[in-house]
């Protein structure tokens, strides 16, 4: 069967958001003719990244560009503001990024639990060009839920086989979108996913509220006797098989809260070294506390599990910039990779505030932008 056979055959509802977004990736790569990227692969030694083709080595070092100053999530403005889109991410690179990740809201990508929405596919087709043309990859980060209000009915009510199928479905039609970009460096199945130890509640599935965003989701209401790590490890292998239908070559992860240890005390189930057979590198956030690198170094060691270890989410929020730079430094032994914050503010525009928050990034981006250099280069 060929491959435009194969693609057709693909989930119905998703044909019609699929040809719409590759409409607009073939207008704009028409328009701009952006040079082509190498893809990003895990390195031949099994510890880091290299560019496929020309086998140099790729350390990520990046931001989360997860909401814009004010905190509206990508979705409330990227269609409207796409020029304020485009200045962040020459910003970004500017500062010596080469990864930027983006998350993906799943009631903005799908309209039914079957139907994707064909705009948000090609507004996603459409950063993924202007991903190319800045020369940043992307870490796309799927079914978040973070503004519990833009969270659908529907969506909350269904049981634990039908929202594992509607979030497959997610991933299929980001996976057929984004195939032909070598601008992807991962598919990040989820922002930090738990299992539930206990029963919750019916639509019950988010964790509590952080500066009002739900960053922690619920894969699971009721583990009903499985073992958590078994869960997890089911629910992983499900969604990268959904991926793995139509891109073989994106590197798949999932992006783990620092207490997902098999240890004593708060579990997220997600064992990094139960489910590490069904990815290609683990992820971890973890913001280091003052005074603690002997400690946040031995949880970092925890997530070694024989592949690569990229810190997806890290800033110096419970920690002095001394004490932040120390582990940042410390963790190369260990990590290939690491993904701090950008929210649109400029170094410049941060500088002229008084407001604390601004104070503590300008800190952050001056150090960002100093190490960027040393920080990307081999080991």
């Amino acid at each position: 069967m060929s491959a435009t056979a194969s693609t057709a055959r693909f989930l119905r509802p998703v044909t019609f958001a699929v040809v719409l977004a590759r409409m607009a990736v073939a207008g704009i790569a028409s328009a701009a003719e952006p040079a082509r990227m190498e893809r990003v692969v895990v390195s031949a030694d099994g510890r880091g990244f290299a560019l496929a083709d020309s086998g140099r080595p790729f350390v990520p070092w990046g931001f989360n560009y997860d909401h814009d100053d004010a905190g509206r999530l990508i979705e409330d403005y990227w269609e409207r503001e796409w020029p304020r889109v485009e200045e962040d991410f020459r910003e970004m690179k500017e500062l010596g990024a080469n990864v930027v990740r983006i998350h993906l809201q799943f009631a903005k990508f799908m309209d039914t639990a079957t139907k994707p929405n064909a705009a948000a596919l090609a507004q996603l087709s459409k950063l993924l060009a202007l991903a190319e043309r800045t020369g940043l990859r992307l870490d796309l980060t799927g079914l978040g839920c973070y503004h519990k209000q833009d969270v659908p009915a529907w969506y909350d009510a269904l049981d634990e086989k039908s929202r594992w199928a509607a979030q497959a479905t997610f991933w299929e039609a980001v996976a057929v979108t984004c195939k032909d970009s070598p601008a992807v460096f991962c598919h990040d199945l989820m922002n930090e996913p738990v299992v539930a130890g206990g029963r919750r509640k019916p639509g019950e599935w988010l964790g509590g509220a952080f500066a009002g965003k739900h960053f922690v989701q619920f894969i699971t209401l009721d583990a009903a006797g499985r073992e958590t790590h078994a869960v997890a490890r089911e629910w992983t292998r499900q969604l990268v098989a959904a991926i793995r239908k139509h891109d073989r070559r994106a590197l798949v992860t999932v992006g783990l809260v620092d207490w997902s240890l098999d240890r004593p005390g708060l579990r997220s189930g997600f064992v990094p070294d139960k489910i590490a057979p069904e990815l290609d590198f683990i992820c971890v956030h973890l913001y280091p506390k003052r005074g603690s690198l002997t400690k946040d170094m031995e949880t970092l060691r925890g997530f070694a599990v024989g592949k690569p270890v990229v810190i997806e989410e890290t800033f110096p929020l419970h920690a002095g910039m001394a004490d932040f730079g120390a582990f940042v430094k410390e963790s190369r032994g260990v990590a290939s990779g690491w993904v701090g914050f950008y929210w649109g503010k400029t170094l410049a525009e941060c500088r002229k505030s008084r407001d604390f928050k601004d104070a503590l990034m300008v800190a952050w981006l001056e150090f960002f932008q100093r190490e960027a250099e040393p920080m990307t280069k081999p080991r």
